[in-house]
């Protein structure tokens, strides 16, 4: 199905001309350099290609991606050159490992398929490179001027394509293209099986390209397809890797096209965890992507910074954000998108060479705008401050489970998938999302906005049993003895706070923990030790007053402090606690604005 859904979106790309995805036979690589040679083949000099980019607050210089021959998966110790777009192992026989026999193999594997392509080929910009491969001086290589002035980043892998008198790019000769396609579709490939993916006889690739952009993986890519131990193998197949897995050469370079080209595209790509996620809609339209990279990311991107694409996008995610900040249902987008486009979601995670599938997901674009609406709407809770946003973002929620103090600042891994996927699909949040909160809560003696709002979440998915208090603000009416104590404990700390002003630690410091979860052993004191607070305080009277309404709702003369309350209790005692305390903070906001 992952396979099936890729070469589907790569043929719906093709047919774009304005897509920029490479056709059959190419590829994009990372380009530094190009060798700028004279007609009758010399090494003039060499030419950076590398372009500005921003990252975080520098400005630094990055490689170029461009559409070059397609790259050959380089397996094993053998030498194995690609066209017109290599390192300076192949294209001048030098490197910086110490092994210049293994550099002059290299260079004449390249020298070799070069021959084999252009040499029949009357073109000035062919013979060029025929006459640059056929008389280069590898032994004194590394003396040519040309090479001093860039020599470290030449030896450190860099890729070098052609150019010819500064002009043209060599692998864009129309001639010399040609070539490359006729030399591809006379493939020596004589493995043709039925193709897993396609259904149709087909020449079945062996190896299959290298998948990049998956954070953490190796820099060269890692595979997602492959077989490198005979366990792992059919009968009869030993040391045949792909054979076991038949899938065909178009198939394998389309879905590795496309993917490394959704890899790529950082804007609409997410990192979550140890996972890179990357979705695409059956549509040649970016606005799909442009939409749900925002609406997973409460508005921004998961760099942080705004995503300047499709204005359309920008205008509905607007619109969906304020009916969720409302309390409205989403209901349908506008005739921009089509509904009822089917839509993917897909994570990978590194695993050493090899790429490990964490989830994938399809559904309809309208479904999966309903599920993650539906996370938004259950993580409506009153503000604590008016500058706490609306909506957040995933990486948000899940920083509120790491420790302040922590110097590894990220969420597990297994945690983060585990909580995407219960919002994808519209089901219950993980046990661990809700237990890492109340522990943060316990640890850190404080209730944010975003805390509150993930326990709110949390409980209205798992239970039915608390609904009458996981509401937007503080319910009165009320009488579930967990959100009553957790009111009850506010209106207490008040107290003490009413009686000695500015005061730096309260009984939440010393004593919440314990209240929240062994109430019997903590209120009877509380209850006692606020009587000296009310003594003390101007408005001790009005304290006193919350006290006796709050234990009225609780009947303690025939239904005593609760011993413990379970781990759902304690956070239904959080809402209460948030709730009511928030309650407070709002009636002063009040009284400020009219004293103004």
């Amino acid at each position: 199905m992952i396979l099936q859904s890729l070469v589907k979106y790569y043929e719906i790309l093709a047919n774009d001309e304005d897509s920029g995805i490479p056709r059959l036979g190419y590829g994009k690589a990372n380009v530094s350099y190009a060798v700028n040679l004279s007609l009758k083949g010399e090494l003039l000099n060499i030419i950076p290609l590398k372009i500005s980019a921003q990252r975080g607050k520098k400005m630094v210089e990055i490689p170029q991606s461009m559409e070059v021959p397609e790259q050959e998966k380089k397996a094993g110790i053998g030498a194995k050159s690609n066209f017109l777009c290599e390192n300076a192992s192949y294209v001048f026989g030098v490197d910086n490992k110490g092994k210049p026999e293994r550099a002059k193999a290299c260079f004449e594997a390249f020298k070799q398929l070069h021959l084999q392509i252009l040499k029949d080929i009357n073109n000035a910009t062919a013979q060029a490179v025929v006459n640059y491969v056929s008389c280069w001086d590898v032994d004194h290589a590394l003396e040519h001027s040309a090479l001093a002035e860039y020599l470290d980043e030449i030896l450190s892998g860099a890729n070098f394509v052609f150019k010819i008198n500064g002009g043209e790019f060599v692998h864009q000769n129309p001639e010399i293209r040609q070539a490359w396609e006729t030399y591809k579709s006379n493939s020596d490939n004589k493995n043709t099986m039925r193709c897993l993916v396609t259904g149709q006889d087909s020449p079945i690739a062996r190896l299959h390209p290298s998948i990049k952009g998956v954070r953490g993986a190796q820099s060269v890519g890692g595979s997602l397809v492959s077989f490198n131990e005979r366990a792992y193998e059919s009968y009869g197949r030993e040391k045949e890797q792909g054979l076991n897995a038949p899938v065909s050469e178009y198939a394998t370079f389309a879905y590795t096209t496309v993917l490394n080209f959704l890899l790529a595209d950082n804007a609409h790509k997410l990192n979550l965890g140890d996972s890179t996620i990357v979705f695409w809609a059956e549509s040649p339209k970016r606005i799909y992507q442009d939409f749900m990279a925002l609406y997973l990311n409460g508005g921004t991107v998961n760099n942080g910074e705004d995503l300047a694409q499709d204005e359309a996008a920008v205008i509905e995610i607007k619109s969906a954000f304020e009916k969720i900040a409302q309390g409205k249902p989403i209901g349908d987008l506008s005739d921009v998108f089509d509904q009822e486009t089917n839509f993917y979601i897909l994570a990978i995670s590194p695993n050493a060479a090899r790429l490990a599938v964490r989830f994938f997901f399809s559904n309809s674009f309208g479904e999966f705008v309903k599920k993650v609406g539906k996370h938004y709407q259950d993580l409506r809770i009153e503000k604590q401050y008016p500058t706490d946003p609306d909506v957040f973002s995933l990486w948000r929620l899940l920083n509120e489970t790491v420790s302040p103090m922590s110097k590894d600042k990220a969420a597990s891994p297994l945690l983060a998938g585990d909580v995407l996927k219960a919002i994808i699909t519209g089901t219950q949040y993980p046990v661990s999302l809700y237990n890492s909160i109340l522990l943060r809560i316990k640890a850190e003696k404080e209730i944010s906005y975003y805390k509150a709002s993930i326990i709110k979440a949390y409980l209205s998915r798992k239970t039915e049993e608390f609904k009458e208090v996981l509401t937007m603000a503080l319910n009165e009416q009320s009488e579930n003895s967990a959100y009553v104590l957790g009111r009850l404990f506010a209106v207490l700390e008040k107290a003490q706070q009413d009686a000695n002003p500015g005061i730096s630690a309260t009984i939440k410091d010393r004593y919440f923990t314990s209240a929240c979860a062994t109430p019997a052993s903590v209120f009877p004191v509380l209850l006692r030790l606020t009587q000296h607070h009310i003594s003390k305080s101007d408005y001790g009277y009005t304290s006193d007053r919350r006290i006796g309404d709050i234990l009225e709702k609780m009947d303690i003369a025939n239904n005593p402090f609760p011993t413990n309350l379970s781990l759902e209790q304690q956070g239904v005692f959080v809402l209460g606690y948030y709730h009511q305390r928030n309650a407070f903070y709002q009636k002063n906001n009040k009284k400020s604005e009219a004293n103004e």
